[in-house]
Parts: structure tokens; sequence; C-alpha cells
């Protein structure tokens, strides 16, 4: 690292500047002075700096005082803050989310490595500070883990360092200060630096100490950096474990070290080794550590440092194009995981470990760092619970790429591409993430950054990553600037079609192929994901897929009345952003699972299994587990009532296939039935309970024609010769409504409105109940979700939107055409819609005794329209009916191309709670396959909707324009109106990325007429 005395401010603009005394980085291992630390992993050796600091802000570097550093600096004014935090949550500046351009583009013209200087706030931090006394060879370090984007430390007005990297620790010797007494600590924090150019990630900008900060002794006897080397034989008869120790005071003290449960380890030099018979080996799904206890003792035989050290048991290796785990091809089923929370990246070490537990029981088995390293415990409970994990150095320069794809600038001008001056900060980044990283056996690739293009830089650095280290390198942005295809081990691509991969390696089968980034899961997405899942078990190049990505990154914001709100791009004040396209989580910012984690779930199950009427077929598709982990139950249910349950021994070695017969006899009377295959963790394990269910498919099917109860309501009666209304109804055909009542209830058709007005429940008169809160329509629209807009959806959709809220009725004073059968009395009328070209849509009304009333409508779409969002009704009734129970696909909300993990059953819910609240309000709370549907008060009154087959379904507080028109989840307003929106279909919401992916066609509507008929029946309460 380059020394200095004196801290110049140019550094700060200076590409090559990157380190100035900064301690070379090392293996991440921590040291306690006794086994009794060790032992309670509480280390008297570190004093922690986490906690208040005085705090002084400064728009821009002119604006910063002279002498802020010193230590006679009267600094009791100053404000306080916490450390660690982001200053942008604090108070001060303001977070900006912003994708691919840098957050200064618009402001200050610069080239690359140029700092803004208008506007590029500097944090200074001071405090006063004990600290520790050392003993004679002993010394003394202040270590911080992130500082973003450019760090600066002094001690009593002495300039100790200096340096960039906002996600790898900084360490300074600071021996000459520890002397027992109090001294000033001044870090000084840049938000933009030349580092920042490196630095151009999808994320929220934030700067400041946002990790940890302490000191920490270093005995004179010390294991600086330890290098865990595992030789497993080819048939893991046994593997020898090799510890490569370097520091200080080595050669005079002495080193013993032993592995749990297996023995000492023998000493030759700085290097221990042992061997390990019939080893226990490490992977995802059965993440195995040795523990080997390293104590250090100096000359005279005094224990200086103990050292605990995990090891996993492994081996990665490339083979013929395959990825290989422990000699057996691996499937990387992943997602890239932002350290993002409300907290901004902010370390919880508590959050961390429940978002690595849920994504355990999601089935997920692999992580990339997206796109930066992570704080050491990620990596430790990484090894602890089993992920493979893709470790990604902190370099992203996709603003630069940008202007090269806009042919604003040539290749030869991208950084760092060829670019000299670029490399050793390059080098820097990512050597420094494997020198710190290296022991976790978790890792399984190293990346070199993410959309940086390619180049000389990035390739050189590539091999002094492998003169480092074994594992396979991984790079993404050859595939766009190919000159150097050796650059990356893996062949990596991101958002391909599963059609352009599967054709891709028709050609490419010297490399195992990943998808980094596939899935783009914004909004309501991650439709058609399957057809990824089935090319990875097909395919044996396809090797790895991760969605993109883990959560929404949004943080608690404030409107002008001081009401909270959860914020994306925008929402700060900020100048540019780039909206709501940081709500691309599988779980919410909070970090509670959206809808999709069922469908991801079903498709990263372990298990692949196939129901029919004859038994069940599983295949295993674990890696190392076999299945008498597992307990296997089977039920049998009737029309969502149970019949029977039953176990079955279900024994099955890694890649074996069974077969099995049903348990239970099969009935057979009339009705439609399903078979649930579960699969559920027989004890516990470090990340789910005993019973917790990791796999289940399901069967349906039919016995005789038992179809729907409520068939013959929606056959198409002739009415010829019946003249006189059917025995139970009265029809009253008056000036401007017509009337149709029943016992107990009343249905108005009004001509002046031009449709239904009234479907009254009661008594006639006041005590009757409207259950309507506005004329049911026809309805072909959805409030756009991330990935229409992406692709202009709401453009092409535009005149469906016009024709679904704005049309008129046929016929002038007389638009009904009435009509009665022996069952039912009909109403017809035909609606011109207001699309252009122009549209109609016949509509019909049957009114039974019973209360029931079909509606069906018959959409003749104006010449040339393209396919409709969707197709079906929306009914607005009475706000009070708010509980849900229906039969269909559940619990959650589905679509016709994301139906994995909704099952057929019968379910509950909240009106107000069926709206899945998405970073930006769109179509939403959808559910699939419903044959019918409750809408019921407290008291249990309501209506029942039921199809002639099996349709899309939502009740929701609001209408599909209310929630297009919000911008966030809070700005619905009162409930005012339940709106039920019975449905042949929605279209599936697509999920290869948002910016032009449309969904698959065959989720699609067709173009031509469409017809649809749904039925509502009162419930008059206690039915």
């Amino acid at each position: 690292m380059t020394q200095s005395n004196t801290f110049n401010p140019t550094v700060l603009a200076d590409p090559g500047s990157f380190a100035l005394n900064r301690l070379p980085v090392h293996s991440d291992h921590g040291w306690f002075a006794s086994e009794e630390e060790a032992n309670a992993k509480h280390s008297a050796l570190t004093t922690p700096l986490d906690g208040v600091w005085k705090y002084h802000h400064a728009q821009r570097p002119t604006n910063v005082p002279e002498g802020l550093e010193n230590p006679e600096t009267d600094i009791t004014a100053w404000d306080d803050i916490q450390v660690p935090s982001h200053i942008q949550l604090s108070g001060y500046d303001k977070p900006q989310y912003v994708n691919k351009q840098y957050p200064w583009d618009g402001h200050e013209n610069l080239n690359p490595g140029e700092i803004p200087t208008l506007f590029n706030p500097v944090s200074t931090y001071a405090r006063d500070v004990q600290f520790p006394k050392i003993e004679q060879g002993e010394s003394l370090r202040f270590i911080a883990e992130g500082a973003e984007s450019a760090l600066a430390l002094w001690v009593d007005g002495d300039f100790i360092g200096y340096a960039t990297d906002s996600f790898l620790p900084s360490e300074f010797d600071v021996t000459s200060y520890a002397d027992g007494a109090k001294h000033r600590i001044v870090c000084r924090v840049w938000k933009w630096s030349s580092g920042s150019w490196l630095e151009s990630q999808d994320f929220m900008r934030f700067s400041g100490l946002f990790r940890s900060v302490r000191l920490t002794k270093v005995p004179r006897t010390h294991i600086e950096d330890i290098r865990v080397s595992v030789h497993l034989l080819e048939d893991h008869s046994s593997a020898q474990i090799s510890l490569d120790l370097s520091g200080r005071g080595l050669e005079n003290g002495t080193v013993q070290a032993s592995l749990e449960g297996v023995g000492d380890f023998a000493k030759d030099g700085n290097k221990l080794t042992i061997t390990v018979q019939g080893p226990h080996l490490w992977s995802a799904e059965d993440p195995h550590l040795y523990n080997a206890r390293i104590l250090v003792k100096n000359s005279d035989g005094t224990l200086d440092e103990v050292i605990d050290q995990r090891i996993g048991i492994r081996n990665v290796s490339i083979d013929s194009g395959i990825l290989l785990i422990n000699g057996k091809r691996a499937l990387l089923k992943g997602v890239n995981r932002h350290d993002f929370s409300l907290n901004g990246r902010v370390p919880n070490p508590e959050l961390i470990r429940r978002d690595l537990i849920e994504l355990k029981r999601l089935g997920v088995n692999a992580i990339r760092t997206s796109h930066y390293p992570n704080p050491k415990i990620f990596y430790e409970l990484a090894d602890e619970l089993g992920f493979y994990v893709i470790d990604e150095a902190s370099i992203e320069t996709h603003a630069m790429w940008e202007r090269v794809i806009r042919g604003l600038d040539t290749i030869e001008e991208a950084f760092p591409g060829d670019r000299e001056e670029w490399r050793p900060a390059v080098s820097d980044r990512v050597t420094s993430m494997v020198r710190r990283d290296k022991n976790h056996p978790s890792v399984v690739m190293w990346s070199l950054g993410n959309e940086s293009l390619g180049g000389t830089v990035l390739r050189d650095v590539a091999n002094e990553v492998r003169a480092l280290d074994s594992r396979p390198i991984h790079y993404e942005g050859v595939y766009w600037d190919s000159r150097y295809l050796e650059t990356s081990d893996v062949y990596s691509q991101m958002y391909t079609s599963a059609a352009d991969v599967e054709k891709f390696l028709q050609t490419h089968s010297d490399k195992p192929f990943i998808l980094c980034e596939f899935a783009h899961a914004m909004g309501n997405s991650f439709g058609a994901v399957d057809k990824y899942m089935d090319l990875s078990k097909k395919e044996p190049h396809f090797q790895g897929l991760f969605v993109w990505d883990f959560a929404d990154q949004a943080l608690i914001a404030k409107d002008e009345y001081g009401r909270e709100f959860l914020g994306y791009g925008g929402d700060f004040g900020e100048p540019t952003h780039d909206a709501d396209f940081s709500g691309n989580g599988l779980f919410f910012a909070d970090h509670t699972p959206k809808p999709q984690t069922a469908a991801l779930k079903a498709l990263y199950s372990p298990l692949a299994i196939e129901i029919d009427e004859g038994g069940f077929r599983v295949r295993n598709d674990y890696e190392v587990t076999d299945t008498s982990q597992l307990v296997c139950e089977l039920s049998l249910e009737r029309e969502g009532v149970l019949l029977a349950t039953a176990q079955v021994e279900v024994e099955l070695a890694p890649g074996e296939t069974g077969e099995y017969p049903l348990p239970f006899v099969l009935p057979q009377q009339s009705g439609e039935y399903a078979i649930d295959v579960s699969f559920t963790l027989r004890a516990p394990t470090a990340w789910a309970p005993a019973g917790f269910e990791v796999a289940r498919e399901q069967h349906v099917f039919r016995v005789a024609e038992a179809a729907n109860p409520h068939a013959s309501v929606f056959e198409q009666a002739n009415p010829v010769g019946v003249s006189e209304v059917p025995d139970g109804l009265t029809l009253v055909d008056s000036t401007n409504n017509i009337g149709v009542r029943g016992e107990g209830f009343e249905v108005i058709f009004s001509r002046s409105a031009g449709g239904i007005q009234a479907y009254m429940v009661g008594p006639h008169g006041a005590r009757a109940r409207q259950v309507l809160r506005g004329l049911p329509s026809v309805n072909m629209w959805h409030a756009p979700t991330s990935n229409e807009r992406g692709w202009n959806a709401p453009m092409q959709d535009a005149q469906w939107l016009v024709a679904s809220r704005y049309s008129k009725i046929r016929g002038g004073t007389e638009p009904f055409t009435v009509t009665v059968t022996e069952r039912s009395v009909n109403v017809s009328w035909t609606l011109d819609l207001a699309s252009s070209p122009a549209s109609t849509c016949d509509m019909e009304a049957k009114v039974f005794a019973d209360s029931t009333l079909v509606l069906r409508a018959r959409l003749n779409p104006g010449e040339g329209l393209a396919d409709p969002p969707e197709f079906g009704f929306l009914i607005p009734v009475d706000p009070s009916l708010t509980q849900v129970n229906w039969y269909g696909e559940g619990p959650g909300e589905a679509a016709v191309d994301r139906r994995q993990g909704a099952f057929l059953g019968r379910y509950a819910a909240d009106v107000r709670e069926m709206l899945t609240p998405y970073l930006r309000p769109q179509e939403a709370g959808s559910r699939t396959g419903v044959r019918w549907a409750r809408l019921t008060d407290e008291s249990g009154f309501g209506i029942e909707l039921f199809a002639a087959q099996p349709m899309e379904f939502s009740a929701l507080p609001a209408s599909p324009f209310e929630i297009e028109n919000a911008m966030h989840i809070d700005e619905l307003g009162p409930h005012r109106r339940t709106w039920l929106r019975p449905a042949l279909m929605r279209r599936g919401v697509g999920g290869d990325d948002s910016w032009g992916a449309k969904t698959h066609e065959e989720y699609l509507l067709r173009t031509g007429p469409l017809e649809f008929s749904v039925a509502m029946r009162a419930i008059k309460g206690g039915e």
C-alpha cells in the first residue's frame, strides 16, 4: 500500500490512490486471548466503537473547515450520529435510487475518476476514545468494516491513512497511541470519490460509516493470515487439510492446532496438516463444519492468542464443461441478494440469519452477493446453513457501458476496459475480496464484478485470482465484450429467454452455463419460470439460475402530513432517480415473502412428484440427501373436504426414482377430487422445525359428470313457446325500470343507467339490503403490472381501458329485450364500447327464483385490437362484505403463468388484505381455478359467485382504476366498495424481464370474440 504521513485531498480524484497506509487484507478469522474467550465467542482484545459519535456535515469538500481533525477542536456543539448508519437516514442528505446512471449525471460533466465539486457531502466523525494499553511487541489497529465511498483517519490530529472500496474492511495501525489514555479519533467519509466510478450498482445511494468500527489488539505472536486448503481424494475416502499460516513472531513462538473430533495437526514450519479418514463432506444440503482450534504461544510459552477456524471439506471443479461440487454435477438454484433492509445497508445479523432461513425454506441453495462483498456474518451463516455463494467484487461501471451501447464512447474508452490507470484499483478490490473470504466453504465461485464490459484489466485480474485460488471465476460482462472470453470460467448471461438459452447451449458446451440474473421479480411477476427449470434439468451444462432479486429496496418515508409510507426513487426529493425499479424482490421491503415465493418453492423443489389415479412417482433431485429424512403423507379431498390421509415410506437415494401405489381406495361417488402428496421434515434442522413441508404436488380428477352443481343455470334455454313468468318470480316492466322479484330478493334493470342498478336481498321495502354499490360492468382492464409497463402495454392496451370505463347502451329509451323461459326471466342488451376501432358487447342477465343472477357477456372486439389484459366483470358491492371463502387454487395470489405452489382447496381471506401491497400498486390479488367464491359480512349475509368453468377471481378494496392511479399503496382511499372481479382469464404476468419481455403467447387471451358467464346468488345469513 502507498505510504503517506499527510493527507492530500487530490487523492479523492485519483483512481490510483485507493489505499494510503492501509494494512494488507487478510483472512477474516478472529482471535481471542484465551480458550474461555473463544468458547464464549467474545474477545477482550477488541474495543467496539459502535455507538454515538459527534458529527459535522458539509455539502462539499470546500465547505469543510480547516482543523476539524485537531484534538483541540471543540466538538461539543457538533451533532450526534449513530455508527454504523447512513447519513442519509440520519437527517443529512437524501437517499437516491438510481440504477445504471451515475448519481451526478446531468449536474456536472465529469471524466472518469473526477469527483463532483458542487455537491459531494463530507461527513466528519469524531470521538474521544480510551485506548487500550498494550504490552511490548503488541500492536493496535483501527478497523472500519465499511465506509462509503472513501475514508480518511486521524488520531490526535495525525493523519493515519486513507482507503476506498466501500464494502471491504479498512485496517490501519494505531499502535503509537495504545497507552491506555484518551485519544481523539476523527474519521472523514466522502460520499463520492474516484472509487465511486467503480460502484455504479443498481441500488440506493448512501454514504457514511455503515458497518462496524473497532479497535483490535494484535498479540506479539500472531497469525495474520490463514489459508485453508483441502485435498479430497477422488473416492472421498480421505481428505488432507492444510493450514498455511503467516504472521509475526511465529518463528520464535509455537503453534498447536487440533481438529475437533479428529485429532492434532502435524506442523511443518508455518504449515499445519491433518488427514481426515471418511470425511463428512460439506455441501449446501449437508453443511457439516469441522472446527480447528489453534493455540499460539510466544517464545516463553505464554498463550498469546486462540483462533477457531471453521472448515468445510468440499471440492469445487469444472470437468468437461460441467461444474462439480464434491464430484457431482451441481445445480445452483439461486437468488441475487443485496445486503439491504429498511435500515439500508447497515448489517443486522439477526435479519441476515432470518433471510437465509427463509431462503432455505424455499429450496434456494445458492446466493450471488450482488454486487459487492457482504459483511463477515453473511459468509459465516452461509457456511453454517448451507448455501453455494458467488462472491462478487464491488466493481460496476454500468453507466459507462451505457455510453458505449449508445455510441457515445468507443469500447477503447470504456473502463476499466484496457485502461491501465484503473488496473491497480480493480486488482485490489478483487484480490482483497479473495484474501478475506477464501476460507469460507460456502464460496464456490469468485465474481469479478457486474456489468462493466470486458478488457485486458479484468482478464489479467482474473489470472491474478487464479494464482491465489482454484475456485472458478465468474464474469458476465464478457458476454457483451467478447474479446477475452477466457476471463470467465463459466458462460454467464442475464435475462436470456429459456428458448435462447437452449439455442446457445447447442453450440456452447465447453463451460458451465448460468443465468446470473433471471426472472426479474418486479411487482406482480415471476411468470413462466418453469420453462427455465425444465431446461436446467434437461441440459447438463445449464447449471445455475439466480432470481433478481431477494427483496425490494425501499425505505420508510414521510408525506407532507407526517404519515409514513414505503418510499422508492423520487420519494426523497432527489433530483434524478429510477422510480420503483428497485421494487423487484421476491420479498417485500420488510423481508416478508411475496406471493411469488410459493411458485419459487415449487420450482426449486428437491423432489419431482407426479400423481395420477393409479399411484404416484417421486424422483429425488437432492444431490447428497436421501429421502429417509422426510415423511411422505398423502391426502384425499372431495371438493375441498378431507376424506382420508395416509403415510407412505419413501426411501430414495439421490437421483433415484420410485413408484408407489395410492394408500387408499378412490371413491366412486361423483365429484371433483384432489390427491396431495406432501413431504415434510422428520426432524428439526437449523432452518426449519420438524413437520416443515419441503415439497408438495397435487392431482385433480373428476368422477362422473359432477362438474358444477349449478351448471344448468348457464345453459342457453330456448324461450320459444314460453310466455308466462316462472313460478316464484314477478316481472315488473315499468317506465324507467324493469324489476324482477322473487322471495327475499329483487333485481332492478335501469333503462337510464344502462344496466343492473339493484340487487336487493331481504324483505321488500326499507329492510331490504342493497348488495350493489354501482352497476356491474364488463371489464377488459387491470392496473398495469410493472412488467406490462416495461413493454409499454398500457399504450397497446389503452383502447381496452376506455372500453372498460366508457360505454353506451343501444336502443335509446328501450335498450332491453325481455324474454322468459321455464325457469328464468332473461334481460339482454348491447353495449357500444368506447374503443377505436369500435367494439361491442352483448350482455344478458338471467334471474332465477332462488335469487340466482347469471351475467353473460360476449365481447366483439374492434378489428385489429390486440389481446385485452383480461376479460370478465367488475362488480362493486357493499363494503361490509369483507369475508371471502372460495373453492379454488390458493391460498395466495396466482396467475395463469404462475400457478406453481397454488393448490386446489377451500380457503378464506379478508378483502382488506387481498390486495398484494407491491411497492407501486398494480394488478394483484387474483386467484386462479376458482370454482365458487362466497363473500359475506360478519353475520354471514352476502353473495355466492360461481361460473360454468373454473374462473379467475379477486375481491379487492379498490377498483383497477384506483389502483392504477396510486403511486403508493397508502394512497388508496378508505374502503368504500368491495370490487368483485370474476374473469374468464387475466393475461399472464410474465417474468423474463421488466423492460421489454412480453407475456408468453400461450398465456394471452384470444383477440377474437370472447364469452364469459358468472352467476351470483344471495346468502341470507346462516347458510
